[in-house]
């Protein structure tokens, strides 16, 4: 009892107390309250006896169930349709089930890059695909930045070609690396992992170098899977798909040092998306200081590229701007 949470002990008498009952106590929570209580039945599996007892007269219950309580994805998805209705209930339980399917990695996710580097050492193409596919983005980017070149290809190919994971394969896994690292393991129900996108969302994290590593690695094994991951990255040159606000909100952001670089060589499209959004005075700083530039190394004109890139992919993932590709529907006001 010592080691349970107070969610934990709220979510096992919640199962006590039956569906209805419990969907009514339910229906007085906020949405946070519910969404946690609900993480915590969909762990709850079979619960000892003795511990259902202690928690009922932690709670001064007065009722005792049968030899072990039930919970599991059926009465969750049933509380939660109770309390929220079925159209809310079906998000949240998709949400929940997403953040869920971390888990059988769990004690990676607070590890240095350079240790899970080494952890994987050894490991199948296959096997680090589905262990990257389940981290964080930002996580997964400077592991996969960490791995040989030719690796890097590989895993990035099988991430991408991934569509489901199956338990068994998962468990498997996760259980030796658990040996490997010596760390105790639960693992938990999962969710859809891997595919081109979360590829995509990795990519998009990590350094110029690596990103350039990688596709080339991509290209030299699927080249039509390779052009479908570039054609979902933001580049530079798609800062002409970005609306007048969402470019001037990025071009409060950028020095006009790194701007004028990553201007050098560029399309005319692009130049006039940047110079029609930016005041007189600014304009003609800008186009004055490209001109003193002279000659320019590509490599400085594609870091400070990608810098603005990595600015543009904060605003959007923040909500502060909205990205339209090429083929996307309009927006309409």
């Amino acid at each position: 009892m010592s080691t349970l949470t107070g969610s934990q002990k709220a979510a096992m008498l919640l199962v006590q107390l039956g569906r209805d009952r419990a969907a009514r106590v339910m229906a007085q929570l906020d949405v946070a309250e519910i969404e946690e209580l609900t993480a915590e039945i969909l762990r709850l599996d079979r619960v000892d006896q003795s511990m259902a007892d202690e928690v009922l007269e932690e709670f001064y219950a007065a009722s005792v169930i049968g030899p072990g309580v039930g919970g599991g994805l059926v009465l969750a998805q049933h509380l939660l349709e109770a309390s929220l209705g079925v159209e809310q209930a079906a998000g949240m339980m998709e949400r929940l089930q997403t953040s869920m399917a971390g888990q059988p990695f769990e004690f990676l996710q607070q590890a240095d890059a350079r240790q899970v580097i080494s952890l994987l050492s050894g490991e199948h193409p296959q096997a680090i695909a589905l262990v990257l596919a389940h981290l964080r983005p930002e996580h997964a980017s400077a592991i996969l930045a960490g791995l040989e070149r030719d690796l890097q290809g590989e895993v990035a190919h099988r991430i991408a070609l991934m569509e489901r994971a199956s338990p068994d394969v998962v468990t498997v896994i996760a259980e030796s690396l658990q040996r490997k690292a010596s760390t105790v393991l639960a693992p938990r129900e999962l969710a859809p992992v891997g595919g081109v996108q979360p590829l995509v969302e990795i990519i998009n994290r990590a350094d110029p170098t690596t990103e350039k590593l990688i596709l080339e690695g991509l290209s030299s094994r699927d080249e039509a899977l390779a052009e479908e991951v570039r054609s979902r990255m933001f580049v530079f040159g798609d800062i002409v798909l970005l609306e007048d606000r969402a470019m001037q909100l990025v071009l409060r952001q950028v020095e006009t040092p790194e701007l004028s670089v990553a201007l050098k060589g560029v399309s005319d499209e692009v130049r006039d998306t940047v110079l029609r959004n930016l005041s007189e005075r600014a304009r003609e700083n800008l186009v004055e200081e490209i001109d003193l530039l002279g000659p320019v190394r590509l490599s400085q004109v594609e870091d400070a590229r990608a810098g603005i890139v990595q600015v543009i992919r904060r605003l959007e993932e923040s909500g502060q701007i909205v990205i339209r590709r090429d083929g996307e529907d309009e927006y309409v006001a």
